[in-house]
Formats: C-alpha cells, sequence, structure tokens
C-alpha cells in the first residue's frame, strides 16, 4: 500500500476520491469516530480474520490509527494486501497527525 500523508488525504476528500476509510484502533477508539471521512471502523483483529464489513477487493482503502507512533494500521494494511485488497494507501500520521493539522473532525 502506497503511504500518505494528512494533506494528501485532505486533498483526496476535497477532490471526492472515491475510498473506504478504514480506522484500526482498538474497540475503545471506535466509540467516537475523528475524521470527517467515509469510515469503514474495523477491530484490530482485522490481522487474525478476514475484513467482512469492508467493500470487495476493487475497492480504494484508507487505513489509519491513532498516531505514528502505533504499528496497528501498518499491520493492517500488509494483512489487506495480502487478501488482495491491492488499491490502498496508508495514512501513517493517523488521527494525531489530522487533528494537529486542524481539518475537520466529524
Amino acid at each position: 500500500m502506497t503511504i500518505i500523508d494528512a494533506k494528501t488525504l485532505r486533498s483526496w476528500q476535497l477532490d471526492q476520491r472515491d475510498f473506504t476509510l478504514v480506522k484500526t484502533l482498538p474497540l475503545p477508539g471506535h466509540e467516537k469516530p475523528y475524521l470527517s471521512l467515509p469510515i469503514s471502523s474495523v477491530l484490530n483483529d482485522i490481522i487474525e480474520y478476514p475484513p467482512l464489513q469492508l467493500p470487495g477487493n476493487g475497492t480504494m482503502l484508507v487505513v489509519y490509527c491513532a498516531s505514528k507512533k502505533y504499528k496497528d494500521a501498518g499491520l493492517a494494511a500488509e494483512r489487506l494486501e495480502s487478501l488482495g485488497y491491492a488499491r490502498g494507501a496508508h495514512f501513517v500520521g493517523g488521527e494525531k497527525d489530522w487533528i494537529t493539522a486542524g481539518y475537520p473532525l466529524e
């Protein structure tokens, strides 16, 4: 998967690109979505189990977690790629970089 930053993700949002955002936070992190983008929340167990709630393999997926210090999104990106999700991006900075950049929250 391609590595992207907050500025790129925001640009994709403004350009109305078609993608599904995949949040790879533990359950407490799913209580409230932060980024004002299409969200398909997925628990960390995406690494062990096929992601049944995600759209088909042709869909552009953008995975993220809380910040770049956590590895969950990277592991999820690798897992999704192994499942045939060839179109995707890893938003490494996660929620922390998004908020720091001052981009809109839901």
